[in-house]
C-alpha cells in the first residue's frame, strides 16, 4: 500500500512539472554601427532590442538602445517593459512600474 502511494505521488509530481521552454523566434542583425535582435519563447517571454551608435567620431559618441521585453508572471498576467538606454542611463517604462517624480 505504501508503495502505491509513493508511486502515485511521484507520478503526480512528474505530471505537474513544468514543460521545457522552446524558442519560437530568434533573429539578429549586426552591423558596424548598429544591431537589432529579438526572440520569443513558448512560455510567452518576448524580447526585442536595437542599438545604434550616434555622434560617430565625436567626443559625444554614444550607443543608444531602444527595446522592450514581456513575460507572463506567476499571477498569469503579462508584464511589458519598454526602455531606452543612452547617455542619460537606463530608462524603463511599464504600466506596473512606479514613475519617478519630476524634479
Amino acid at each position: 500500500m505504501k508503495f502505491a502511494i509513493v508511486l502515485f505521488a511521484l507520478f503526480a509530481v512528474a505530471l505537474a512539472a513544468p514543460s521545457d521552454v522552446t524558442v519560437l523566434r530568434s533573429d539578429s542583425e549586426v552591423g558596424p554601427l548598429s544591431y537589432k535582435f529579438g526572440s520569443e519563447l513558448s512560455d510567452g517571454t518576448k524580447k526585442d532590442e536595437e542599438g545604434q551608435l550616434k555622434n560617430v567620431g565625436s567626443e559625444q559618441e554614444a550607443i543608444v538602445v531602444h527595446g522592450s521585453y514581456s513575460y507572463v508572471a506567476d499571477d498569469g498576467q503579462t508584464y511589458t517593459v519598454t526602455y531606452v538606454a543612452d547617455e542619460n542611463g537606463f530608462q524603463p517604462q511599464g504600466a506596473h512600474l512606479p514613475v519617478a517624480p519630476v524634479a
